[in-house]
């Protein structure tokens, strides 16, 4: 397969809010995906190092090895719309079935697949999943408008809705989700200007108004202090949350307002890793929250095109994404100054 191999260095006239002396690269690879124009994204690794991702336009799941290049596809069935995978620690592939309304559990040994459906028809969209610390699941349903729970002994599901909006689309569009410390799922509800979190114990959402009536937060990433990161799509800003004392700072992206950040991970260091998808190529972008400054930015070199979600690989210190360009990349982040002791999530 073709590999894009680079390293790059931002330019200062890109991105002039990154003060050029604190510049540092990061080193990018891809991997040209050989299903046409099949949406490769939402990469998550398993615990056997392969780097699983679906194709959302060809309804697959599928796992790149690093080591040879080589790609093994797995189908799951017309209609699908993968939108969303994780791997679980016996190595099963639970995928959002996003056009048709479940959640899908593909075992690699033998490829079958068990469908989960969702206990309501309007919850017709799973969206993304993630692991709590006992290995169930919470997830959104995006137009379908809850935060859901997957119960993986008993397959029970428990949906939780997510407060209507005015106009055209009455959803608020429950979106990127992750989880605290505390094992609290927390979301960024896209079609308003709030995050939301479920009481696990109680499932009852709060939800938190952001400053600016216009923002729209996609994804989203907690840091060791249970401070909620979250990028706005819409005012091209990086904000965070602090639950203590409820109060919110944001900094303007490099890009400026028309930025549209959409993948966002973090790393160890609690650095904050997002891409700039309202400009091409993307732009790959890391910010310190100790100098509240953006120290890091890096063209991708397919172009990107939209990078939606990305995964943290820690044994690696790195983050995979998959891009509209048809590949799977791997973004080598600069040395931590912590030692990583958790495993990969």
């Amino acid at each position: 397969m073709r590999r894009f191999f680079l390293t790059l260095a931002t330019l200062s006239v890109a991105a002039p809010t990154v003060p050029a002396q604190a510049q540092q690269q990061i080193e990018i690879l891809e991997w040209e995906v050989p299903y046409e124009e099949s949406r490769p994204r939402d990469p998550h690794v398993g615990p056997d190092g392969k780097v699983w991702f679906v194709g959302q336009r060809s309804h697959y799941a599928a796992y790149l090895d690093r080591d040879t290049g080589e790609f093994t596809k797995y189908d799951l069935g017309d209609g699908v719309g993968p939108h969303t995978l994780i791997v679980s620690e016996d190595n099963k592939v639970f995928y959002a079935g996003n056009l048709q309304n479940h959640i899908g559990i593909l075992d690699p040994e033998d490829g079958s697949i068990e469908r989960i459906m969702m206990p309501e028809e309007a919850a017709r969209d799973p969206h993304t999943i993630v692991f709590d610390a006992d290995g169930d699941m919470w997830f959104t349903v995006q137009f379908g408008n809850y935060v859901g729970y997957l119960d993986r002994e008993s397959r029970d599901v428990r949906l939780v809705a997510a407060p209507e909006t005015q106009g055209r689309r009455p959803t608020s569009r429950p979106y990127g989700i992750k989880m605290s410390s505390k094992d609290e799922p927390w979301a960024v509800l896209f079609n308003t200007n709030k995050i939301a979190t479920v009481d696990p114990q109680t499932f009852e959402m709060t939800t938190y108004d952001l400053p600016h009536e216009g923002s729209r937060p996609r994804r989203m990433v907690i840091d060791s202090e249970d401070n909620v990161w979250y990028v706005d799509y819409a005012l091209g800003a990086l904000g965070r949350f602090d639950p203590e004392t409820e109060t919110f700072t944001e900094w303007p992206m490099p890009s400026g307002e028309n930025a549209r950040p959409y993948g966002v991970e973090i790393d160890p260091d609690d650095r904050i890793w997002f891409v700039e998808t309202g400009v091409q190529p993307n732009m790959f972008v890391g910010f310190d929250p100790e100098t509240e400054e953006f120290f890091s930015q890096t063209p991708v070199g397919s172009g990107g095109g939209t990078i939606r979600h990305m995964h943290y690989e820690a044994s690696t210190n790195s983050i995979w994404f998959g891009a509209d360009t048809n590949t799977v990349g791997q973004a080598k982040l600069p040395p931590l100054k912590r030692k990583v002791t958790t495993q990969d999530g």
